[in-house]
């Protein structure tokens, strides 16, 4: 009687894990592809292999790519993401496609970008997916524990915050710019630099002593893992059910990085610190963990330990602090390369503004044609390919229901170079649009997200801006720089935009 029973009991957990499989891997996202088909939206059909869904694997062409800046044409977005301009062109500026079993609407129309940005979550994925880089952090959450986080970590990024931590960019600029010196010196005067490398070793420096209370020699390790995690990680498609747990050679690596990060961060937060101001974020963080330890609440999800709120935030702040800001200096460096009337404009700006003197914030925010240079950087090469969302529950957007679960993907670069949105010269690099700001550069400002939108926008918008100001001005002051004759302009994504061989520039003091 017993063995009857147990077999009862094995047959029925085995039809009901069957039936839950087949709901979730099969039935339910055929469901919502359904639901978005009957409203007329379309996409590629659907994969024979399920599992797979439309992800297709993505190769930036191997040939140099340089035609593109000899005809002032910044078309990168058609070659990396042809898929995404491909579908568009078929389907129009709103379809559908899937990664995995993962249903993804894809929105292009301007009109619809705000309304999604500012009403619905991060997907799932975020954390899940890539959650060895993100965890639960303020990037990646929802609800009230993104809420709280906001609340927490946002105030040190506020205007009156940042303008605290121009002279310590200034300081950590300075050292960068001396071996620079030294390697022009060296050189006769002219040296070629790989500047990719030294501006994200720069930004995380400056990130380390600004945040954390350290310096990138510190933190160093803890960088190079991110970027190896990060690259690991951007070679794993989302979306395919249960890919993350397979003990495969790149999950181990993910695991094992993930592993060491999180001994590293705790190494620091335990030693002894000698914050550079008053209290830094790694301190307010701190708090907050501890407070919760001693007084509880009800912000932590039940599944979040206060030490891994911890770790998540510092790998974040770590991880967007130094890549997106050190990768975007790089771009604009290269841009003012190849478009030395601009660089000889911004030059002339910046020893107008501060003569001889190291910058400021008074002089930075004399800087007008700087800050064009820089938000026509951030359009043509935004650090984040995509805004990402999910819709927590039913919703309704230009007559268009979108069921609950499904994933909203807004492709950035492809929205920043929309000539019907930026005029004939979308693909062209013209700082001049930005001459009256970001609400009079395109006929829709909503259009222009590097740094996001809405209640999401990134909490270091302030200080990305302002060091990057810091940064490029103090080198334009010191240097003039071409493209080496070796250069590949080839951009790929892996997570953020990179360059796939680099950016070497050929340097010469002023």
């Amino acid at each position: 009687m017993e063995t009857q029973q147990l077999l009862i009991v094995l047959c029925g957990s085995v039809v009901l894990s069957f039936a839950y499989l087949t709901n979730f891997l099969l039935l339910h996202p055929r469901k919502l592809r359904s639901k978005l088909q009957s409203q007329g939206i379309k996409g590629p059909s659907s994969p024979s292999f399920f599992l797979h869904g439309n992800i297709k694997k993505q190769a930036t062409p191997e040939e140099n790519n340089n035609q593109e800046l000899e005809q002032n044409k910044h078309t990168w977005p058609f070659r990396v993401f042809s898929h995404i301009k491909q579908w568009q062109i078929e389907y129009g500026s709103i379809f559908m496609y899937s990664s995995g079993t993962t249903q993804i609407l894809c929105v292009t129309d301007a009109d619809m970008v705000k309304e999604i940005s500012l009403n619905q979550g991060k997907p799932s994925y975020l954390s899940k997916d890539h959650g060895p880089l993100l965890g639960q952090g303020i990037f990646s959450s929802n609800g009230p524990y993104w809420a709280h986080q906001r609340k927490i970590i946002a105030p040190e990024f506020y205007l009156n915050k940042v303008k605290e931590m121009v002279k310590l960019m200034v300081e950590s600029t300075s050292k960068m710019m001396e071996s620079w010196d030294e390697r022009t010196r060296n050189s006769e005067g002219k040296s070629e630099v790989k500047v990719d490398d030294d501006l994200k070793s720069l930004t995380a420096d400056i990130i380390s002593r600004a945040c954390f209370g350290s310096s990138y020699a510190e933190g160093e390790q803890i960088f190079l893992k991110l970027q190896t995690l990060q690259m690991v990680m951007s070679k794993v498609p989302i979306g395919v059910p249960g890919l993350r747990h397979i003990p495969s050679k790149h999950n181990r690596e993910i695991w094992r990085l993930d592993k060491e990060i999180k001994a590293m961060i705790l190494k620091i937060v335990r030693a002894q610190r000698s914050p550079t101001y008053e209290k830094d974020l790694l301190q307010v963080i701190l708090d907050a963990a501890k407070s919760y330890e001693e007084n509880g609440g009800d912000w932590l999800p039940a599944d979040v330990a206060a030490e891994m709120f911890i770790v998540d935030n510092c790998k974040s702040i770590y991880f967007a602090g130094h890549e997106n800001t050190g990768l975007t200096a790089s771009w604009c460096l290269m841009l003012l390369a190849a478009y030395p009337e601009w660089q000889a404009r911004a030059r002339a700006e910046v020893l107008d503004v501060c003569g001889s003197k190291l910058p400021n914030d008074s002089m930075l925010r004399q800087m007008k044609v700087l800050t064009m240079i820089i938000h026509e950087t951030l359009r043509l090469y935004p650090p984040v390919a995509f805004v990402v969302r999910e819709a927590l529950q039913d919703i309704s957007f230009k007559r268009i229901e979108i069921p609950k679960g499904t994933n909203i993907e807004i492709p950035i670069p492809i929205l920043h170079q929309q000539p019907e949105l930026w005029g004939p010269d979308a693909y062209k690099f013209n700082p001049e649009r930005f001459a009256k700001g970001i609400a009079k550069a395109c006929k829709v400002p909503s259009a222009y997200i590097p740094f996001g939108i809405g209640s999401r926008t990134c909490v270091g918008q302030n200080f990305a801006m302002i060091e990057l100001k810091v940064i490029v001005s103090m080198i334009l002051s010191r240097f003039t720089f071409s493209l080496s004759p070796g250069y590949q302009h080839s951009p790929v994504s892996r997570l953020v935009l990179e360059p796939e061989h680099g950016i070497y520039l050929y340097l010469q003091r002023v």
